[in-house]
């Protein structure tokens, strides 16, 4: 079986997204399908067939969710530190071309949300990060070409 590296962060988001749909999600479609089957024939009830569609998504989403949560290997990453990139380090970089700087943290797969800052360890960028430190030029491919970025800091936080 394998490990799914995961913030500890990231673990607890899974944790709530498994009771939301649990506690929450499950029984309000369970009392969808209990009301449309009140309604009569099921064969042309449009209203009983997409709330069994909706609880074949949600039951879907809740064994994914318990799986990913088996097979996590929770790192914290406050108990990390050193100059190489790795998971769960936060790196801040500048774009030797643009001079634009960006800062990433380095997250699990599921965790991953650019908007926010948080890149997949699997995604292109971080792979050519990670064992890297603080003045390595990372160069990157990407649909525009290649991109090099220097590394500003690496930071546990």
């Amino acid at each position: 079986m394998e490990k799914v590296p995961m913030t500890a962060g990231g673990y607890h988001a899974l944790d709530e997204d498994l009771k939301r749909l649990k506690t929450i999600e499950r029984p309000s479609v369970i009392a969808a399908i209990a009301e449309a089957r009140a309604h009569g024939d099921l064969s042309e009830n449009a209203e009983y067939h997409a709330a069994k569609e909706r609880q074949g998504w949600i039951e879907g989403q809740i064994a994914d969710i318990e799986d990913r949560m088996a097979r996590a290997q929770v790192i914290d990453v406050s108990k990390l530190s050193g100059s190489q990139v790795k998971f769960g380090a936060t790196v801040s970089v500048v774009d030797e071309d643009t001079e634009d700087a960006a800062r990433y943290q380095i997250v699990g797969e599921h965790e991953a949300d650019v908007k926010s800052g948080k890149i997949s360890i699997t995604s292109p960028i971080a792979r050519a990060m990670i064992g890297k430190e603080t003045g390595d030029v990372v160069e990157v491919n990407t649909p525009g070409g290649v991109k090099a970025y220097e590394i500003v800091k690496v930071e546990w936080i």
